[in-house]
């Protein structure tokens, strides 16, 4: 008792100590400058002005000199001593005067900028890594306002209600997201880092923020902004090896700062359409280090989804050998589909030491660690911590919607806020089953879950073996708070109105996870799924129902091949933290021919196209006949030195610079349940994604396989290479676009497959007009499979992507045992967005794999 008075009594001294000074920032017209960086001379402490250009800093008692900045603008110090109470200063800055230095205009061939920018260059990987090691705090504030709303997106209208949750006004005016947060950084070159979130604080929610990006070092080649996945090719310094080649420089000026001159320079790219900055950057005389830098991304730099991104930052010295990120400014735009928005993300890094001593063991596979209370701290905490006020709508913005969270929270589980739960999603339609289907969620403070109903019309079929295929599915979800596991049932029914056969089938998968974020982390699921089915020979399904509905009924081509089977199927899943991946799958089949019924075609003429419903181009028909299989297979896949982020509640990996690694084994059991089937065979895979940053990025998948037995292999059994004879691409990286679905399956002992797709990311097409405006970019690459010398299949191909930030479209060239074959186009899904979309199959596709995956 007595050390927690003490701890205490010292807690509330210091606090009675620290006091505060605060201010605005001016220039001398009177107009407000904000985001002006404000430090304490001698030290890394600071602060940020904000929007208004409002400041304040915490300080304990004594005397101290504040230095104001502001790029433009000369800097200003003044001298102030802290007593017992919070003092007031204001500052008026002028706007910088630079001055031309005669000795450096005298060459008129070039401007002075060169020479210092070569300067620069010469020490700029020595800079980027002068610092071995390093500690600071961090101190993160993102805002984003919208700052007008349409009454529609996308043709959909938006209610009152839903600008009320977004926080926006009925004029589509207001804070959608508003946080704070506050970190510890580590680091250790080359690769060593950790960040640790002590508090954070997000504006109407629970939840924890997001705090990137941590550091963006002009001192790098390639400057990466947000993620590789907004911009892949990443962005040239002004300071690259190869800048002078990417920019103009224009030489504005020097002007002295603490007795040490800057030089001002105008940065300019050289061609629209590279990944290039525009603006100024700033540079010390004699040793060439960056001293602040304002520079600006547009479309015509090869921006994404966001229309401009301002980057302001303020470079200070730490001691006398390095400078470090003082103040560090993002500001974006967005002004697209009527929406208006902008975005301020503001960091203030302080407290560096250069010297750090960590833990044997600091150093972890985690990454970013938010501490157990990071979400808990007052609004007391904050007020007394943050190195920059907030602005009256921000403080606004935390009133409202924090109060609204806690009633929210405070009566999530009354029966009132139940029914106006069950009221919101509107009255069960049964009419909904034909299209949209039917997704629900019973609300309840004991019992709650999810169910729904497939759309019955847009899982409709069509082939020649069942003619007109009916399927319903649905599910049932429930999550189990208290242990962690979910369990999803997902039921499933199959009715053929030409064969008159009906299929019915049921998925069930049970999913737990570990809760308990300080151990490793493993997860688990297993799924338990039977009944009668209908299954393409290939279980990777290759092709789509619906595409061959459409092939089929259009031009007679009824590529897919199926047959029916009564089955039942266990699978084992178990991801473990190191990156492995265990996967084991137990089968029972009876495989039942399923023939053709019907030649119906749109046009009489294409229904001569119409096949047999098997693989007629490897066996005859009487080389498939009801057959009984027990198949056990096992994958292993691993992807070494996985990264995480730890949440309070949970442990998230965000991946690794190691490909992955798989191997698969499949056994066939004879006599086992009548099986009649006897083989082993297996198959070794490696891929992953290389970015080379302006050369685009380089996509893999590389394997290699085959039967070690072969005793008794039926066609379902069989080694397939995924073929496509339709317009549609298949999946990239797992199919080859030109190739037959079953001519080329194999029993061999080995063959070895190869898949190459490189997304020059704006590479080349940046230079052809019209191309450049669109952001269309080129991918080149191709697919291989060998057998033997008689027995192989390759493909090049080129293509455009990310059109409307979607489409992807190839011309395919095909070559079958190294002889030219057909060619043709291939129209797929690739760019920002459309390579996020996954490709899926129904029940034509199921192959009863697992329900329920990570």
């Amino acid at each position: 008792m007595r050390t927690f008075l003490l701890l205490f009594f010292i807690f509330l001294s210091v606090n009675i100590s620290a006091q505060k000074i605060w201010g605005t920032v001016f220039n001398d017209k009177g107009e407000l400058l904000p985001y002006s960086s404000i430090t304490v001379k001698g030290t890394t402490i600071g602060a940020s002005a904000n929007n208004r250009a409002r400041f304040s800093i915490a300080l304990a008692k004594g005397t101290y000199t504040v230095v104001c900045q502001h790029i433009g603008y000369a800097a200003k110090e003044k001298e102030i001593t802290i007593t017992n109470q919070d003092e007031e200063i204001s500052f008026v800055l002028a706007e910088q005067k630079l001055v031309l230095k005669e000795v450096l205009v005298k060459n008129t061939d070039e401007d002075p900028a060169y020479a210092i920018i070569r300067s620069a260059i010469k020490k700029r990987e020595g800079y980027g890594k002068e610092v071995s090691a390093f500690t600071c705090d961090l101190y993160t504030k993102d805002m984003m306002k919208l700052r007008k709303l349409p009454k529609k997106i996308f043709g959909r209208k938006l209610t009152d209600e839903s600008r009320q949750d977004m926080g926006v006004d009925t004029m589509g005016q207001g804070i959608i997201y508003l946080s704070e947060s506050i970190s510890t950084i580590a680091t250790v070159l080359p690769d060593k880092f950790k960040m640790e979130v002590k508090s954070s604080r997000v504006s109407g929610s629970g939840g924890f923020g997001f705090t990137f990006p941590t550091f963006i070092s002009f001192y790098q080649n390639n400057v990466t902004v947000f993620t590789e996945r907004l911009n892949p090719r990443g962005f040239v310094s002004p300071i690259a090896d190869g800048a002078i080649s990417y920019y103009r420089f224009k030489f504005l000026g020097s002007f002295w700062e603490n007795g040490k001159e800057i030089n001002s320079i105008r940065v300019t790219p050289r061609r629209n359409y590279e990944p290039l900055f525009s603006g100024v950057i700033n540079i010390t005389e004699g040793d060439w280090r960056i001293h602040s830098a304002d520079l600006l991304l547009t479309k015509k730099s090869q921006l994404e989804i966001i229309d401009t991104l301002q980057i302001t930052q303020f470079h200070v010295p730490v001691n006398n050998e390095a400078w470090r990120i003082k103040n560090q400014l993002l500001h974006f735009s967005y002004n697209q589909f009527g929406i208006d928005a902008v975005a301020n993300f503001v960091s203030v890094y302080s407290n560096y030491n250069l010297q750090p001593v960590f833990a044997k063991k600091y150093f972890d596979k985690v990454i970013i660690k938010y501490d157990t209370g990071v979400n808990k701290k007052p609004k007391t905490y904050w007020d007394t911590i943050r190195p920059m006020p907030l602005e009256k709508e921000e403080i606004k913005d935390y009133r409202v919607k924090d109060s609204l969270y806690e009633l929210r929270k405070d009566s999530m589980l009354s029966r009132q806020s139940i029914d106006s739960l069950k009221k919101k999603q509107g009255k069960l339609k049964p009419y909904q089953v034909f299209w949209s289907g039917i997704n629900r969620t019973h609300y309840s403070n004991t019992n709650q879950y999810r169910w729904g109903i497939g759309s019955l019309i847009q899982k409709l079929e069509y082939n020649p073996a069942e003619g007109v295929a009916l399927n319903a599915s649905g599910f049932l979800e429930k999550v189990f708070k208290k242990t962690g596991h979910e369990l999803l049932v997902r039921p499933n029914i199959r009715y053929g109105l030409n064969n008159m056969h009906l299929n019915a089938w049921v998925d069930i998968g049970l999913r737990t996870r570990d809760l308990d974020t300080d151990e490793r982390l493993r997860r688990h699921a297993w799924n338990i799924s039977g009944g009668k089915r209908v299954t393409q020979f290939n279980k990777e399904s290759p092709i789509t129902p619906l595409i061959n509905s459409i092939n089929t009924l259009f031009f007679g081509d009824n590529f897919m091949k199926t047959y029916e089977n009564i089955f039942t199927h266990i699978g084992y899943s178990k991801r473990f933290e190191n990156g492995l991946h265990l996967n084991v799958n137990a089968l029972y089949e009876d495989r039942i021919p399923l023939n053709n019924t019907t030649k119906y075609t749109f046009f009489k003429k294409d229904s001569v196209n119409i096949t047999p419903n098997y693989p007629f181009e490897k066996i005859s028909a009487t080389e498939f006949t009801r057959h009984q299989a027990v198949l056990l297979s096992i994958d292993i896949s691993i992807k070494p030195g996985q990264k995480f982020i730890q949440f309070p509640n949970r442990k998230i990996s965000i991946g690794s610079k190691i490909p992955t690694f798989s191997i698969n084994y499949t056994r066939g059991f004879n006599g086992i349940l009548s099986s009649d089937v006897n083989f082993d065979k297996w198959r070794f895979t490696i891929f992953d994604d290389k970015n080379f940053k302006l050369a685009g990025t380089l996509k893999y998948k590389i394997g290699v396989g085959g039967f070690i037995n072969r005793r008794s292999v039926f066609i379902p059994d069989y080694q397939h290479f995924n073929g496509n004879r339709s317009l549609a691409a298949s999946e990239y990286l797992n199919s080859f676009q030109l190739a037959a679905y079953y001519a080329n399956s194999t029993i061999a002992s080995f063959y070895s497959i190869v898949h190459l797709d490189h997304h020059l990311n704006g590479l080349l097409t940046n230079k052809i007009p019209v191309f450049n405006r669109l952001n269309w970019n080129l991918v080149v690459g191709g697919n291989a499979f060998i057998i033997n010398e008689n027995n192989n299949y390759s493909e090049l191909f080129v293509g455009l992507e990310n059109i409307l930030k979607i489409f992807r479209v190839d011309f395919v060239w095909a070559f079958q045992e190294g002889r030219r074959g057909i060619s043709g186009f291939r129209i797929g899904t690739g760019g920002l967005i459309g390579a996020s979309v996954k490709r899926t199959s129904t029940s034509g596709g199921s192959g009863g794999g697992n329900a329920m995956s990570f």
